[in-house]
């Protein structure tokens, strides 16, 4: 059972490792994304040059920022006023350098390596209805070695928090789930998209079963690892395989699991939503701020609904400061 009333054993930092990549949002319909080839509210793996051509076929002037499911998370938590941290890999360029002057900017201590390769980047392409198709190119963030992942990444991290992108490299991950345990830390992880569950769930059996902590899932990702759509009987699955197990639902709010207790945290807002991306990473960002601050599981996930709700409300994965300063009344 994980004692956290004081941070995991008086510490409080989240390190967060996946991809660093910068996002490109482009707003188009759905007959845009039946075009390009890309899978509704998936992701696929692509060459730059599918990114390319396809962002010359779009309508209107995409936005640019900087993303990463793990990165979102923890820039949310710098945001939070907790302490974050980022592992990855950049490209010597750039991008590269516009992403490590952004996770400054939002208070998040960086562990990063460089290569020749480009910066990653993800083409995520939003429809009306909100949801967000993306296009991956990994570049230099797919060249990160596992002998690079040490155990001095995760140097005082009460949660080391996985973005399930990483399962697409096993030696990877394993040493970094391998390493955040030698560390002494809880491992996180978000499982990320269906997609990448359908492909590697075999793998994240093993993985669940001997290191993970906390598990995060939104309801088409539970269904592919768990096989069922009724969410009580999702749950039932997950909850089962950590010690706390969260099952997002969108606007229908969320549920967790600890301790055999199930907690429903009930949505914020009316619903409305201009685009989903990044809402189950600052989800996670406001949960575990909340957890290795001592909040009670309920309270985390209130934060995390609060997190979730804001960045719904802009395009992309900052939330505006007014958002953040509405989140942060919910702390006092």
């Amino acid at each position: 059972m994980i004692n956290y009333s004081n941070g995991i054993n008086g510490k409080k930092l989240v390190v967060g490792i996946g991809s660093a990549l910068v996002d490109i949002l482009a707003l188009e319909d759905d007959d845009f994304i039946k075009k390009a080839g890309a899978v509704k509210g998936g992701m696929i793996l692509v060459d730059d040059d599918i990114i390319e051509d396809t962002l010359s076929r779009t309508t209107k002037k995409p936005s640019v920022v900087p993303g990463g499911s793990a990165c979102n998370t923890v820039v949310g938590i710098g945001k939070l006023g907790g302490l974050a941290r980022f592992v990855g890999k950049l490209g010597d360029d750039e991008l590269g350098k516009y992403f490590e002057s952004d996770l400054k900017n939002n208070n998040v201590e960086s562990y990063l390596f460089t290569c020749a390769s480009p910066t990653g980047r993800v083409l995520s392409i939003v429809t009306p209805d909100a949801q967000r198709s993306m296009f991956t190119c990994l570049g230099a963030s797919s060249e990160t070695k596992p002998e690079e992942i040490t155990i001095n990444c995760f140097e005082g991290a009460a949660v080391v928090h996985i973005e399930g992108y990483l399962l697409f490299n096993k030696e990877l991950i394993l040493s970094a789930l391998n390493n955040a345990k030698a560390a002494g830390a809880l491992v996180s992880l978000d499982l990320a998209s269906f997609t990448v569950v359908e492909q590697y769930k075999d793998f994240i059996d093993e993985i669940v079963e001997d290191y993970v902590d906390i598990l995060l899932a939104n309801e088409d990702e539970a269904f592919a690892f768990t096989g069922y759509r009724d969410e009580m009987k999702a749950l039932d699955v997950i909850s089962k395989r950590a010690d706390i197990a969260a099952l997002k639902l969108g606007e229908r709010g969320s549920y967790i699991s600890h301790n055999e207790k199930i907690i429903k945290v009930e949505p914020i807002g009316n619903g409305f939503a201009v685009d989903t991306t990044g809402a189950g990473d600052l989800w996670a960002s406001g949960f575990l701020f909340g957890f290795v601050n001592g909040y009670s599981i309920e309270k985390c996930g209130e934060i995390g609904s609060a997190c979730g709700y804001e960045v719904c409300q802009v395009v992309g994965a900052n939330i505006p400061e007014n958002g953040w300063e509405r989140i942060k009344r919910m702390l006092k």
